[in-house]
C-alpha cells in the first residue's frame, strides 16, 4: 500500500500561509505548533486553526518539549489547544536548541497528563534523540503513544520501541526526499502517512 503524502507541520516559522492554497495542493491535514515549555504559545495557532478549518482540513496540535516540569507543559499545551475534540495531539521530543531539552521522565509526565485529562494518548514525535536515549530499550508508557518519526533519509528506520511509524516527517524543506514545497506555504515540514488518504482519515478521526 502507498504511503500517503498529504500532512504538513507548520509553526510561527511559516510565516503567513495560505491554507486553501495547501489543500488544493493535496494536503488534508495540518499540525501546527501550539506551544513550548511551560509557558511559550505560537503566535500563529489560532489563527491558523481558523484557516485550517476554513479550508476543510484537518486540524492537530504538537508542543515543543523543554527540559521542564512534564504536567506543568502538558496543561500549557491543553490550555492554549481548547477544546480538543478533534483535534491531533503531538508531543514534539527533540533537542532544544535554546536550552534544556526535555527528558524520558518529564515526556512520560506530559503524555500520561494528557492522556488523563482527554482519554487518549498523544502522539510522539521524535527522531534521533528518542533512539539516543532508548538505544535498543523500550518505554511501556511512551509506546502507547503513536509513533511520528522525523528523518530526511530514503527509507523510514524506527525505534523498537514501536512497531511501526504512523507518521513519517521525510523533509524539513530542504532536506530529505522531494516534494520538499507545498503551495500556500512554500518549503515545509511534509510528512507521509503509513497508508492511503481513507486510512489517515480514519486514524485521525480515531485519535482526536
Amino acid at each position: 500500500m502507498p504511503n500517503f503524502n498529504g500532512v504538513v507541520d507548520i509553526s510561527h516559522h511559516n510565516g503567513n500561509v495560505n491554507l486553501v492554497n495547501a489543500a488544493a495542493d493535496g494536503i488534508v491535514g495540518v499540525i501546527q505548533k501550539a506551544t513550548q515549555g511551560q509557558q511559550g504559545v505560537d503566535p500563529t495557532y489560532a489563527r491558523n486553526r481558523g484557516r485550517a478549518a476554513s479550508a476543510n482540513l484537518l486540524w492537530g496540535a504538537y508542543h515543543f518539549g523543554t527540559g521542564s516540569d512534564g504536567v506543568r507543559q502538558a496543561e500549557n499545551f491543553l490550555n492554549t489547544v481548547g477544546n480538543p475534540n478533534q483535534v491531533l495531539l503531538v508531543l514534539d521530543f527533540e533537542p532544544n536548541p535554546t536550552g534544556p531539552s526535555m527528558t524520558l521522565e518529564e515526556a512520560r509526565a506530559f503524555v500520561t497528563h494528557i492522556r488523563e485529562k482527554t482519554g487518549r494518548f498523544p502522539g510522539f514525535y521524535s527522531g534521533h534523540y528518542i533512539k539516543q536515549l532508548l538505544g535498543t530499550g523500550s518505554d511501556p508508557i511512551l509506546s502507547q503513544c503513536w509513533f511520528w518519526l522525523a528523518q530526511y533519509g530514503p527509507t523510514p528506520v524506527v525505534p523498537p520501541n514501536w512497531q511501526s511509524w504512523t507518521l513519517w516527517q521525510y523533509t524539513d524543506g530542504a532536506f530529505g526526499p522531494e516534494p520538499h514545497t507545498v503551495r500556500g506555504i512554500g518549503r515545509s515540514d511534509r510528512d507521509f502517512y503509513n497508508g492511503d488518504k481513507a486510512g489517515l482519515l480514519g486514524f485521525w478521526a480515531a485519535n482526536s
